[in-house]
């Protein structure tokens, strides 16, 4: 989750807010290789979503994998679980058949048969700077005993800045400074352990490769532009997120950081400033022979 603080990462404004984005940066290249790899699966093909949300993952992979599809989305949020189940009612695979869904209320610990059960693809967005190095570790292992593949997208690389009207980095030591004290907060227990922040990509290609798949990956970030009425609440709240997040790292700072909240939300709002966050997708399949 790129901008939010630990109250409000799931919420469904905040999901409903990024939907539309992350459906644009995904890596169109990864989710072919997904679909080769289901084709090359016997039907019907299991798919679970870990993190599920309000189901932004299946709603943009329903239509472009192979089917039949039988998903199953684990989430520990039973409201968002009720919102994805009501959208997932009107998917359709890319043959047009309808998509089988059931939902679990959950958490993703521990990495049990249950939560991986029957998943010929095991699917996350968003999802993995919150997670502990021992947590993808047990994943990576479970994922590879099993031959599933992976594809994991929109994981943050702990990058952002900001963009003039010509689509140019720009950023001021202010920032610099906002910036760290972020990438700091990410790292912060959200629950089961020191969270891998900035440092996911990394963790999940290196453990994944290690275990013996074969791994591809993707930039893709977001790209805001300076003075798009359409992503100038996202860019706000972006910049409300790093603000809070840099708040909660550093308290003794108010002043100076809201100061620097307000200077660039009034640049967002003269659309004089646009908004990049780096983030990386992957897909990874089994050695050959297994699965």
């Amino acid at each position: 989750m790129s901008a939010s603080t630990s109250h409000d990462l799931f919420s469904a404004s905040w999901l409903a807010l990024r939907e539309g984005l992350d459906g644009r940066s995904r890596s169109h290249r990864l989710t072919g290789l997904a679909t080769e790899w289901l084709k090359a699966r016997p039907a019907p093909h299991g798919i679970v979503d870990l993190g599920s949300g309000s189901g932004s993952n299946l709603c943009f992979l329903a239509s472009r994998l192979p089917g039949p599809q039988r998903w199953r989305l684990v989430d520990h949020d039973a409201g968002l679980l009720s919102h994805a189940r009501r959208r997932g009612g009107r998917l359709r695979d890319r043959a047009g058949a309808p998509v089988a869904l059931t939902t679990r209320c959950r958490g993703l610990s521990p990495i049990d048969g249950a939560l991986l059960a029957e998943a010929d693809l095991v699917v996350a967005s968003a999802l993995f700077d919150l997670m502990p190095r021992a947590w993808v570790e047990s994943l990576v292992a479970a994922c590879a005993a099993r031959g599933q593949a992976l594809l994991l997208t929109l994981s943050v690389d702990g990058d952002w800045a900001f963009l003039d009207r010509q689509g140019v980095r720009v950023e001021d030591h202010e920032d610099i400074a906002v910036r760290t004290l972020f990438q700091a907060h990410q790292c912060r227990d959200k629950g089961l352990g020191p969270a891998l922040g900035g440092e996911a990509p990394a963790v999940l290609a290196s453990t994944l490769a290690g275990a013996g798949f074969r791994v591809e990956s993707d930039a893709s970030p977001w790209h805001l532009a300076a003075g798009d009425a359409t992503q100038q609440p996202l860019a706000e709240a972006l910049v409300t997120g790093w603000h809070d997040a840099a708040l909660e790292q550093a308290p003794l700072e108010a002043t100076r950081l809201g100061a620097w909240r307000d200077r660039r939300l009034a640049a967002i709002c003269a659309g004089e400033l646009g908004v990049t966050v780096g983030h990386r997708d992957l897909f990874a399949r089994p050695a050959a022979g297994r699965g």
